[in-house]
Parts: C-alpha cells; sequence; structure tokens
C-alpha cells in the first residue's frame, strides 16, 4: 500500500480540501471566486458576460412540476373525452409506460380568463388571472415515457448521457449580476427529486456553473444554509483568521508562480464572508412587508416561490424551484385528489408572483417556464401490480403530447401556441420538441443556440445538442 508523502504538493491538497470543505454549496462556490478581487489579470467565470445580442431577458425562474402534471386536467381543455368517457377511443392508445384503457374525462371544469379568453382548469385559478402574460405552448413533446430519461433531457438536453444543465449553460453563457451568490439556484423542499442532483449539474462546464441546492422545507436561514453563520468565532477573529489566510496564500503564490490561477490565487477569502452575508438576506423572506408574504400565501411552496422573486431581484440568473422530493406530480391513481392538493399548494403563489414580478417592472426581464417532464395520459390507467394502487381514477405518462408554459422575458403572453389532437394524445399541431423549447430560452437571453458552445473531448458540445429551432411564435 503506498502512503501519500508529506511535502509541499501534499500542504497543497490539504489546504485546497480544507477550503472546500468550509460550508456547503455557498462556500465551494465562493472558492471558485476568490481571485476575482486579487490579482488583476483574473476574471471570475461567474463575472457578467455578452450574449451574442441583446436578450429580453436577464434571468429565468423555472417552476417544475416533477412527476408530470396532466395537461388535459390543467391547460388544455379537450371536450371529446366528456364525450368519450369510459368508452375505448376511435384510435388506438399510443404506447406509453403503462397501459392504458378507455377514455378518462377531466374531473375539473375550465373557465376563461382575461381579453384573451384563454381556458385554464379550476386547478389554476389565480394562475388563471394573469394569463394575458402568459404563452401556452400545448404541443411540447419529448422522446420517452420514462422520468429518468425525461429529466435528463428537459434539465440538460440529452437523456442518457452526463451533460451539463439548463442553468448551467446560462450562467456559463451570461455570468452573474451578483458575484456573491452563485449563479444558478434549485430548491426542492425535502430532499431531492427523481434523477437528484444530476438535474442540475455543471457536467463538462467548470463547476462553479453547478446549481446550489437548497432545501426549503426549511425555514430558519442556518438550517437552510449549513453553516452560513460562525457561532464560534467573533466577527474580529474571523477576519484575523482571513487575514493569516491571505498571506499564506500569497507565499504559497510566489514559489508557485506557474500554478493554474483559478487555484492558485485563493487570496480574498473575504468574498466568502460577503457570500454568507447576502444570502443571509436573501433567504429571509421574513424581511418582505406583510403584504406581499400575504399575497404569496402560506406554506412551502410560498416561501420558496416568494425567495425566488427575491434571489432573481438581487442578480441571482437562474432560480429553479421544485414542487418537492421525488415525483409529486406522478399521480397513477386519485388524480381528481392528488392534482388538486398540489395545485392548491402552489396556485396562489404562481399567480401572485407574476403579479409581483409585473408590479416591479421586473417580469419584462424575468422569463418564468412552467411545467414538468412530460404530461399525462387521456386514457385512464389500467390496475398493474407493484406499478398502481389498481384504483382506474390516475392517468400514465404521456411524452408524446404535452403542455408547458412561458411568461415575461419577450414571451408574447396572451397566446396559445399548438394544439395535440382532439384526446389530447399527441402533439399535432406546430408541434414543440425539448431541444426548441430550449433553444426559445436561449434566443430570450440573447444566444444563438447553435454558438454557445463549449470544447469538449475534442467536439464543441452545445444545450440543444444538433437539433432545436427557436419558435419564433413564442416571442413578443
Amino acid at each position: 500500500m503506498t502512503q501519500a508523502r508529506f511535502g509541499s504538493s501534499s500542504v497543497v491538497a490539504t489546504r485546497r480540501e480544507f477550503l472546500r470543505r468550509v460550508g456547503m454549496g455557498f462556500g465551494a462556490m465562493g472558492l471558485s471566486q476568490l481571485g476575482a478581487k486579487a490579482a488583476s489579470d483574473y476574471r471570475s467565470p461567474l463575472a457578467l458576460k455578452s450574449s451574442h445580442f441583446p436578450g429580453k431577458a436577464k434571468a429565468v425562474i423555472h417552476l417544475f412540476m416533477n412527476g408530470g402534471p396532466s395537461h388535459v386536467d390543467t391547460f388544455d381543455p379537450k371536450p371529446m373525452l366528456d364525450r368519450y368517457a369510459g368508452k375505448a377511443l376511435p384510435m388506438e392508445n399510443l404506447r406509453t409506460e403503462r397501459k392504458t384503457g378507455a377514455a378518462f374525462a377531466s374531473p375539473f371544469p375550465f373557465r376563461r380568463y382575461g381579453q384573451s379568453g384563454i381556458p385554464v382548469s379550476d386547478l389554476f385559478p389565480r394562475v388563471g388571472q394573469m394569463i394575458d402574460e402568459i404563452a401556452v405552448i400545448r404541443s411540447m413533446h419529448a422522446d420517452s415515457p420514462n422520468h429518468e430519461p425525461s429529466l435528463m433531457l428537459m434539465n440538460c438536453g440529452e437523456a442518457r448521457l452526463i451533460r451539463p444543465s439548463m442553468g448551467s449553460w446560462i450562467t456559463y453563457g451570461l455570468g452573474s449580476e451578483n458575484q456573491n451568490l452563485p449563479g444558478f439556484i434549485a430548491m426542492c423542499p425535502g430532499g431531492y427529486p427523481i434523477q437528484e442532483s444530476q438535474n442540475w449539474q455543471s457536467g463538462f462546464l467548470p463547476s462553479v456553473y453547478q446549481g446550489a441546492y437548497i432545501n426549503t422545507q426549511h425555514r430558519q436561514i442556518d438550517d437552510l444554509i449549513e453553516n452560513i453563520r460562525n457561532l464560534s468565532v467573533s466577527t474580529a477573529q474571523q477576519r484575523r483568521q482571513l487575514d493569516l489566510l491571505r498571506r499564506l496564500n500569497q507565499e504559497h503564490q510566489k514559489r508557485r508562480v506557474d500554478d493554474e490561477k483559478l487555484e492558485a490565487r485563493i487570496a480574498s477569502f473575504e468574498l466568502a464572508y460577503r457570500m454568507q452575508m447576502d444570502a443571509t438576506d436573501a433567504f429571509d423572506i421574513e424581511r418582505e412587508p406583510k403584504h406581499i408574504r400575504a399575497m404569496y400565501g402560506e406554506g412551502t411552496q410560498a416561501r420558496q416561490i416568494l425567495i425566488a422573486r427575491r434571489l432573481v431581484e438581487r442578480g441571482v440568473r437562474m432560480v429553479q424551484v421544485w414542487h418537492g422530493r421525488g415525483q409529486p406530480w406522478d399521480n397513477h391513481d386519485d388524480i381528481d385528489v392528488r392534482h388538486r392538493q398540489l395545485a392548491g399548494q402552489c396556485d396562489q403563489a404562481i399567480g401572485a408572483l407574476l403579479r409581483d414580478l409585473k408590479q416591479r417592472g421586473m417580469l419584462d426581464e424575468t422569463l418564468v417556464v412552467w411545467g414538468g417532464e412530460f404530461g399525462r395520459t387521456p386514457t385512464v390507467e389500467l390496475p398493474k401490480p407493484g406499478s398502481n394502487q389498481g384504483k382506474i381514477n390516475g392517468r400514465d405518462h404521456n411524452h408524446w403530447g404535452f403542455t408547458m408554459w412561458m411568461a415575461g422575458g419577450g414571451v408574447r403572453g396572451g397566446y396559445v401556441h399548438g394544439a395535440t389532437d382532439e384526446f389530447g394524445f399527441r402533439a399535432m399541431e406546430d408541434p414543440v420538441h425539448v431541444h426548441d423549447l430550449h433553444a426559445t430560452i436561449l434566443h430570450l437571453l440573447g444566444f444563438d443556440h447553435e454558438r454557445l458552445t463549449f470544447r469538449h473531448a475534442g467536439r464543441d458540445f452545445r444545450l440543444t445538442d444538433v437539433h432545436g429551432d427557436v419558435v419564433r411564435a413564442l416571442l413578443g
């Protein structure tokens, strides 16, 4: 067994490891930026960068309804399901993950909202009130009826291989307006969604662009962000420690002038200190006026969606808001009860977010995206031991056709794009693949998706790989 030798190189590694382990994602994020203030020839990887052309959007809030919300129960009404309820469709059921049977009428009535008169189900009345700001995409489609590859496709543009997430590409391309917070933050209460941190991975991009995970189940800042406060060392003592660390780094740099910039110039630990201050402020919704907190409502969803607005307001480039651990919207049984419960947890807050962004003059520059990894079948899922509870009142996954919507950030509001067939099974009119969605989001941020690339393993990679077209009808 070979033992590591104690020498100058191992001291470097040990000190480096020590710094990386201080705190959680926020400390590591700060570490990768610490040289920015220390050397005039160093540029922080999160420093502001220019896009290919002026973009309408400056930030993205992605509201991820993980598990797959049913489009025919939310934003894509299908009267033919009422007509055929309990009967076989006059077409063959498309193949999905599990076997399905007769047409399953939506238990939720729809009503028209706004000047545009777009129908929205009773699950989302507060969102419906803001429909004139929203572009509803009824013709989304993906590649697989399974959660894992569909999550990877929606988040990373690739269903199987390791690729950077969309948030990582966005921060790689634009940098961040706030150097004291991560450029990309992923919030999910109660733990990880399916595929865990792969959903916000940086892949082969530098790790500074990976999303920083926050468990928003917690309310107190000390629980939200581990080690955000130093309870054992006073501010003055911390200051002396930072000064000592700076001097040690300067001595280290003198002996290793050819060392890598990001690793060798850890000369300004003050940045990590300031990150702690900024994070304490950004995640504390008690600093919001009571009427704003009341507008968003109570509960975890209201809290994390309000935090998303506060983060974007402070210059965070991309905020992803997951509904919860696992796949909460994956309702193979009791879709009436479960969808009503889940929508009830977030509808008020989503409507408040759109209204709040608009009243602050932020909606024009903030792109809000809503949806899951796929939709659900218009036919009822049949009983299968181990797959469902046999209640025959839920829907299977449906990647053939589903709905997402976008608002703000240069999007054409009060508009419905595309359509599924008369039963809601397959995207038929103006279909939009996930690659097209990604190309359109990047366009709204000022990027030609074919030119936002990173050289890796001998080729130039991009979020959309070799696919994708901008859906210009969605542009305002």
